[in-house]
């Protein structure tokens, strides 16, 4: 018994010092818990406090420009000149489309030209003769009639002496002639005064003739387009880089024939700017000229800055090929999207240029000053 209590007693004072231990852990535990909670209470606060102006999104992707290559003209291609994703500078030749065709049309119309300036020049010629033909056959006409009146007048005076003397001094074939020569003698100036009354328009005559010549001038115009249109078509057989990018999406080997207004391929000009679709309760202090931090999903190693360009005039889903009736049947509230551009100002590596569609997480810095770059402005 007495064992017992000693070995009683023994233990208790190892208990309550293993309580007071576990007492101690657990107040511990507690503090460190506490402070946690106030280090991540006042961690939230501060990266609230610095960013709560920022505006980011995930629904973001680089976008640029891609300039479709179509050839003006028709016919075979006789040299392909670049290679896929090949960087070409503007002016470069791309194409070379066989000419034979079109440098036979060329030669056609050129020598349209030619005869259409020598049908010009004949009718100035006649112009110029006209001028001067047209009046000088009125006052002939005129000086005819003058002569054809006094020779009326000669045969009625013969005319009226036959007739006025007694018959045993002329005969009836005196008086015949008399007779025959002033019906001749009215007869040629009737016919002179018609000569007269045809030559009198002589501004008229002189007018179309004017007239034919400026239809040869018309003529000689539509013959210069057409070399003109003619010597295009074969300019345009060497198919030639509008701008500075790379060569995407080709689809032509030289031999193939090519058509009219056939996409051939395209080049990707090397402007990229992002387009972010917020939503749109976050566009409420987006405003064009703002600051705005972009990371690239391919490259995390770009830090890219760049500013709010404009904010689209509508949602995606106005723009949409079936936009949203929401006036018929149940409704569903839906949170919208609006695109927003921003401009890309530093931070691209030109070793690695962005291609187009790249996913993007821009951070728009709402409390910056919209700077003079946005273009957002009304007109």
């Amino acid at each position: 018994m007495v064992s017992q209590q000693e070995s009683g007693s023994t233990s208790e004072p190892a208990t309550d010092e293993q309580k007071k231990t576990s007492a101690r852990t657990k107040s511990r535990r507690r503090i460190i818990l506490v402070l946690i909670t106030l280090l991540l209470i006042a961690g939230a606060t501060l990266y609230w406090f610095l960013h709560r102006f920022d505006e980011d999104t995930d629904d973001a992707y680089t976008q640029g420009r891609i300039i479709a290559i179509v050839p003006h003209v028709s016919g075979y291609a006789t040299d392909l000149l670049v290679n896929d994703n090949q960087f070409v500078h503007a002016g470069q030749e791309l194409i070379r489309i066989d000419q034979r065709d079109w440098i036979a049309a060329r030669d056609q119309a050129a020598a349209s030209v030619r005869r259409a300036e020598a049908a010009v020049d004949t009718y100035r010629l006649q112009q110029a003769i006209a001028r001067k033909r047209f009046p000088a056959q009125l006052d002939e006409a005129r000086g005819q009639l003058g002569q054809a009146r006094a020779d009326e007048f000669k045969a009625r005076t013969d005319y009226r002496r036959q007739h006025s003397i007694m018959r045993a001094a002329t005969s009836e074939q005196d008086i015949d002639y008399s007779k025959a020569a002033l019906d001749m003698a009215v007869a040629r100036v009737l016919t002179a005064q018609a000569q007269v009354t045809a030559s009198e328009p002589v501004e008229e005559n002189i007018g179309s003739t004017v007239a034919q010549t400026s239809q040869q001038e018309a003529d000689l115009a539509s013959a210069r387009a057409q070399l003109v249109r003619a010597e295009l078509n074969l300019e345009w057989t060497v198919i030639r880089a509008p701008v500075d990018g790379w060569i995407s999406q080709r689809n032509i080997e030289k031999g193939n024939y090519v058509s009219t207004g056939q996409k051939l391929m395209a080049i990707t000009s090397p402007e990229v700017w992002v387009v972010a679709n917020f939503k749109e309760t976050q566009i409420t202090r987006i405003r064009p000229g703002q600051q705005a931090d972009i990371s690239v999903d391919a490259y995390p190693s770009h830090s890219l800055k760049g500013h709010v360009d404009s904010l689209q005039k509508g949602s995606g889903a106005a723009f949409s090929a079936f936009p949203p009736e929401n006036a018929t049947g149940n409704f569903v509230k839906i949170v919208q999207r609006v695109p927003v551009k921003i401009l890309i100002d530093s931070g691209l590596d030109p070793d690695v240029p962005l291609a187009l569609g790249l996913s993007v997480v821009p951070t728009v810095h709402t409390d910056t000053t919209p700077s003079h770059h946005g273009n957002d402005s009304a007109p």
